[in-house]
Order: C-alpha cells, then sequence, then structure tokens
C-alpha cells in the first residue's frame, strides 16, 4: 500500500536531520532555511517483533518486512499559504501525503539559528497549522463561489454542498482545522473529495537534546506541545534526532547497545514510524511457508478478499477462502499443523474482517 507521511515544520528544527536517520537517505541537510527544495521520499522498514518470531519458526528462505513512506518536505514559513518562501510549491507537497508528522524544535542551541529567533514551539505550531488552514480557507472560498448560485436557486446538491463548505469557513475563519470539525458521513464523503490539508490526520514530533531524551518531563516545551496536542486529540511522541542520527549508522546489535547504555527502551525512530503507521489505522499480515515470511500492510476494517488483493488482484478475484490462525496461537503451537490439531486454524469466508497479527493462507481460483 502506497501510503506516506510528511514530515513538515519550520527550518532549522531537525526536519532532514530526523528524515535523513529515518531512511538513510543522505536528505541535504544545513543550517538555514529552504535547504530542501524538492521533497525527498524514503521508505523505511516497519519495526515488528512478529515477523522475527515467525522467520524462527519457519525458516523461509527469506524474510520480507512491510515498508512506510516517508516524505521529507521543505521548511513552511509564515506567509506560504500566500507563496512566501516556497510556499505554494511545498503546501502541494503537503497536499499529496496521507498524514502529516510535525516536528517541533524543543532544545536551546545558540549555534543552530531558529528562523523566528527564539524557540518557541507554540508558536512555531500555529505558525504552521495557520498557513495550511488559510490555503485550505482559499480552497474553500473558492467552492463557495462556486456552489452558492446554485445553492440559492434551491439545487438539492448545491444545498448541501455549501452547507459543508459554509461549516468549513466558520471553522477555518476560527483558526481551527477542518479535522476539528464533526460531519455525518455523508458530509465526510464531500469533505474528502476537497483534498484540504488539515483534514489530514497529525502526530507531532519534539525534537529534544541529548540531555532531555531519556526523560523528558523536565523540558517545558514537551509539555508545552502536549498540552496543546490534547486539545485536538493528537498524540506527541519525543526524539532526538542528533542521537537517532548516530543510531543510523549502526549496525542492529550496536544500535541495541547504544540504546541500553543511553537508558531507552526503543528508539525515536521506532515510535516515530509505529505512530504514523497507528495514525493512519494500519495494521499488519503475514503469510509464513518455506519461500517466504512476509509482513503485509493494510487498512484496519477491511474483508478477507481486499486483503487479498494486496498481495495480487488475481488473489481477490478468484477467492475462496482465507486460511487463517492468529500470530499468538500459531506462536503457541510452534507449527501449523500443531495449530490446526488445537482448533485454531479458521477457514474464514469473503466477510471476515482481517485483524492485525492473523498469519493467512489465500486460496484462490481464476
Amino acid at each position: 500500500m502506497a501510503l506516506t507521511a510528511g514530515i513538515v515544520g519550520l527550518p532549522n528544527v531537525g526536519k532532514s536531520t530526523l528524515f535523513n536517520a529515518i531512511t538513510q537517505a543522505g536528505a541535504e541537510s544545513a543550517n538555514y532555511p529552504f535547504c530542501t527544495i524538492d521533497p525527498n521520499v524514503g521508505i523505511v522498514e516497519v519495526p515488528d517483533e512478529r515477523l522475527e518470531k515467525l522467520t524462527e519458526l519457519v525458516n523461509p528462505k527469506k524474510t520480507v518486512p512491510t515498508a512506510f513512506e516517508f516524505t521529507d518536505i521543505a521548511g513552511i514559513v509564515k506567509g506560504a499559504s500566500k507563496g512566501e518562501g516556497l510556499g505554494n510549491q511545498f503546501l502541494s507537497h503537503i497536499r499529496q501525503v496521507d498524514a502529516i508528522c510535525h516536528v517541533v524544535r524543543s532544545f536551546k542551541d545558540d549555534d543552530i539559528t531558529h528562523v523566528s529567533g527564539k524557540v518557541d514551539p507554540i508558536s512555531d505550531i500555529e505558525t504552521i497549522n495557520l498557513e495550511l488552514i488559510l490555503a485550505d480557507l482559499d480552497t474553500v472560498d473558492k467552492r463557495i463561489s462556486r456552489v452558492e448560485k446554485m445553492a440559492r436557486q434551491k439545487d438539492k446538491e448545491a444545498m448541501f454542498e455549501f452547507e459543508v463548505l459554509k461549516k468549513l469557513k466558520d471553522a477555518f475563519e476560527e483558526e481551527k482545522p477542518a479535522r476539528a470539525v464533526e460531519f455525518t458521513k455523508e458530509q465526510q464523503q464531500l469533505v474528502k473529495g476537497l483534498h484540504l490539508l488539515t483534514i489530514k490526520p497529525i502526530l507531532y514530533v519534539a525534537n529534544v537534546s541529548e540531555e532531555d531524551v531519556v526523560d523528558p518531563s523536565g523540558n517545558e516545551y514537551v509539555q508545552m506541545i502536549r498540552d496543546y496536542a490534547n486539545n485536538e486529540n493528537a498524540e506527541v511522541i519525543v526524539v532526538c534526532a542528533k542521537i537517532e542520527s548516530e543510531i543510523a549508522e549502526l549496525d542492529d546489535e550496536e544500535k541495541q547497545m547504544f540504546l541500553e547504555d543511553l537508558g531507552i527502551k526503543e528508539s525515536g525512530l521506532d515510535q516515530l514510524i509505529k505512530a504514523a503507521y497507528q495514525l493512519l489505522g494500519l495494521a499488519t499480515y503475514f503469510t509464513a511457508g518455506e519461500q517466504e515470511v512476509r509482513a503485509w500492510t493494510f487498512r484496519k476494517g477491511i474483508k478477507a478478499p481486499q486483503a487479498a488483493a494486496i498481495i495480487h488482484t488475481d488473489f481477490e478475484r478468484g477467492f475462496i477462502r482465507a486460511e487463517t490462525v492468529s500470530y499468538d496461537d500459531l506462536l503457541e503451537a510452534r507449527s501449523m499443523t500443531v495449530a490446526r490439531e488445537n482448533g485454531n486454524v479458521r477457514l474464514e469466508g469473503k466477510e471476515y474482517i482481517v485483524q492485525d497479527g492473523d498469519v493467512i493462507h489465500f486460496r484462490f481460483n481464476v
């Protein structure tokens, strides 16, 4: 599934440093605004201990993890919605992603210039959020000018759309994002078609100093970000981009030792990847055989034939059934044979809703 999270933030907050660490793609990183003009796209493996355990169990010829896509979007500045800096270009890049990871500077460093001259995470957040809201307001205003006349003529579709657009316009003028507005299912479908920037789910990434990463509770900036995020039911994760860039250069064993020495259970990057995965309502099912053990990303709530189509469209077209066992049951049984004997292997049909951790063998005929 080609789903992507865009990494946004003001210039010099640690976006590109963090992106480099995530993907090791080598995006240019420098101490001045706009060093990242074109969006950098990187694919990163989703960390999943279950895949490692299945590999030990099955001993396949190869193991294939599922992956997630991150886009590093150049720093936005005040006035971006009016084309300031490289605003229009940046906003179009954000429009193409499925979720937003907003990196917020939460450390002081006199050697790293802040675009506004001081560290103020709430001001930083509001600057970007406002630019996205203003861009969406422009989209809605243009749409209103097209449908208002038809709505006045009592055209039912136009009246329905005008009502939704007016609801959005009122929210934007109060500086509220579209994701903070409640809609009916019918209204949600219409809003989806507008491709608004502020309807995208958001995750705040507090970038702290090396001293604060183990215990960020004493960092006043992190607490400010958490308080802000609570108001819109958003999640906050804490990372130190500088440390993550150092970890990225290590192999798995060295990485684990480095984290243990720091007293960190899980790297910030692993937290970020998992949080972004969750943000988009994604989950993982597995296929396991002698040739390969593989993880597959799917959207929560889909049925077995649609999950099968992620592997190949023929699997959906000729779907017969899904031979399914939960990861926990298979791990306990230690083999598919024992899992069957225990009655844990189920034959599921077209209406089965796939669950996170399912190990599935699809049967089909085309």
